[in-house]
């Protein structure tokens, strides 16, 4: 099935979350920000993350993304936000100046993509002399973590074995994305793993609704209406919690530089 990010009823999809601060804090810690006057950011979907570097002092932030609808509800998510700017555009070919920004992020963008090369490519362009560049993604170890109370994912793939095939068919293993990183001239590159916290919920009812809606899921599109409703009543009773549910996912971070 898959999600159709060109369908208007995902035109909110990825606006509900803030970026956590535990990912604030892994770039602050990765990015001379003193240094970062224009900011980039490559799939930025509904403006999460744009909007994230706007409120750590990025001073001029650029979103990029491929679908209008999806940018209608980034637009809307940052409207608030003068230095925020979007254009329509993708990942090989963004339209954009080249040598233009101090800092590109790509945040759960790659796995939908299959030309690394090309993807690098073009951020190498856009990007200045000694720019820095992010890239965010789950690899194939990130995803199969077991299901618990924080881990909600892992309890996709333990009810649903065929969504491991699908999801280890689209993503990227950490030496194939070094390797692309280093052909295309980039250097400097650094692997951090984080656990950065998706949302946290008042209590179960709320995630069972998020999970309801395939609200910033794309996985859970692959799944029909009877198959999602047995996933939340197999979350429903595999989770002990009520209240302050954390949940968390595990990501690979790659840094590289210019």
């Amino acid at each position: 099935m898959g999600i159709n990010f060109h369908s208007s009823k995902n035109r909110i999809t990825y606006t509900t979350r803030k970026a956590d601060v535990s990912w604030v804090g892994v770039i602050k810690k990765l990015v001379p920000l003193k240094d970062i006057s224009t900011a980039l950011d490559i799939g930025c979907g509904g403006g999460i993350y744009s909007k994230a570097l706007a409120d750590i002092g990025v001073p001029s932030v650029t979103g990029i993304d491929f679908s209008e609808v999806i940018l209608e509800g980034a637009q809307e998510n940052c409207k608030e936000y003068p230095q925020i700017s979007f254009k329509q555009g993708d990942a090989y070919n963004t339209g954009l100046s080249s040598n233009s920004y101090d800092l590109v992020i790509e945040r759960a963008l790659i796995h939908h993509l299959t030309d690394l090369q090309q993807c690098f490519k073009e951020v190498h362009r856009v990007l200045k002399d000694e720019g820095v560049f992010l890239v965010q993604d789950r690899t194939p170890e990130d995803c199969l973590l077991e299901g618990n109370n924080t881990h909600i994912r892992g309890y996709m793939f333990e009810l649903f074995p065929k969504l491991i095939e699908k999801e280890i068919s689209r993503r990227h293993d950490s030496l194939k994305v070094i390797n692309t990183l280093k052909e295309i001239g980039f250097r400097e590159i650094k692997e951090i793993q984080l656990w950065e916290t998706r949302t946290v919920y008042k209590n179960k009812q709320q995630l069972l609704k998020d999970l309801s809606e395939r609200t910033g899921r794309s996985i859970l599109h692959e799944l029909n209406d009877k198959e999602l409703e047995a996933l939340i009543n197999h979350v429903d009773k595999s989770i002990s919690a009520n209240n302050d549910i954390i949940e968390k996912d595990r990501w690979t971070i790659w840094k590289a530089v210019k």
